[in-house]
């Protein structure tokens, strides 16, 4: 099979398009012919070493395929099964090993390629809306980057609860995509502080240090900020009176491990975002489908942010 590996940790140029043995199931594990793979901010990450990783390594971390080997003890999977999976370092690749209780069942109503789009970034945007802050009607929600692929989620998510969402976008055409998504104001980065403070209830914000500040000044008092992530770099450290400073607001960062240690509640959030793609009630944007083996190129047109929505490796 083909797959690929960080030969270093470092630029887009560290990722290596490699021919390696076909994977053989271990004890509860399972092989996948892996229909499509996501490509995220957490896999920048990996790749540069702001998340230190050994290498030489796989990478990936989300994908969605069909079940082709079953290993010793697995139980309630069987080869012929469509499933998805999340967190798995190994996704960039023609065939994944995963083990059996990380694997979700996809259902019929959802193909292989949109469900591998919705693990990372709509389980991240579910949990976000519905435990991290239980977003409810008639509260004032403010997504950062609305037209990006966890943009668009978050939006969607949030109106689905009865709220009104602002975001922030960067261009003309980046508003219209947010508009779509359902986003009642769109602003700029340059004035959304201005306009929208002490206003907000909760601030989803994956940009990082270019928005912190001004996410801060937006918050009501005894708001929440919710920071899953750095995407224009790590907020530098800062007194914590400045929490007090602001409203005696809120801040917590959150992954999206810790919200599906327990397998039911990955079987949770994953059912009640299938239901609604297959209902219809939530629009997974793939914007972008490469070659499995032009992981650079969708490194870098990510980092640049010159894509909008998903992204996706298909082997």
């Amino acid at each position: 099979m083909h797959a690929i590996i960080v030969s270093a940790q470092g630029g887009p140029e560290v990722l290596e398009y490699v021919e390696r043995p076909d994977p053989v199931p271990g004890a509860g594990e399972i092989v996948v012919d892996v229909a499509a793979s996501g490509v995220n901010f957490i896999d920048i990450y990996h790749r540069s070493g702001t998340y230190p990783l050994d290498v030489p390594t796989p990478i990936g971390s989300e994908g969605a395929g069909t079940v082709s080997a079953v290993g010793p003890g697995v139980e309630g999977v069987a080869v012929g099964d469509t499933v998805a999976w999340v967190n798995i370092l190994g996704s960039y690749a023609e065939k994944a090993v995963i083990p059996a209780d990380r694997a979700v069942p996809v259902p019929d109503g959802v193909p292989a390629d949109v469900a591998a789009a919705a693990m990372l970034q709509g389980m991240t945007a579910h949990y976000l809306t519905h435990s991290t802050h239980e977003v409810r009607a008639g509260e004032n929600v403010l997504v950062h980057a609305g037209a990006g692929g966890m943009g668009q989620l978050l939006i969607q998510l949030a109106k689905l609860k009865g709220a009104k969402v602002y975001t922030t976008v960067s261009t003309a055409e980046k508003e219209k995509l947010a508009r779509e998504a359902g986003a009642d104001e769109v602003l700029r980065y340059d004035d959304f502080a201005a306009t929208l403070r002490n206003t907000i209830d909760v601030v989803y914000d994956g940009v990082g240090k270019a928005t912190f500040e001004g996410g801060l000044e937006a918050l009501r008092p005894r708001g929440l900020m919710a920071l899953y992530g750095a995407a224009s770099g790590p907020v530098p450290p800062f007194d914590p009176q400045l929490l007090n400073k602001h409203g005696s607001v809120f801040l917590t960062r959150p992954s999206l491990v810790h919200y599906i240690v327990e397998r039911a509640e990955l079987l949770q959030r994953a059912s009640d975002l299938f239901g609604w793609i297959a209902a219809g009630r939530l629009t997974i944007n793939v914007s972008h489908r490469y070659p499995l083996a032009e992981a650079r190129q969708a490194h870098e047109d990510l980092a640049a942010r010159r894509t909008t929505g998903k992204l996706l490796l298909i082997p």
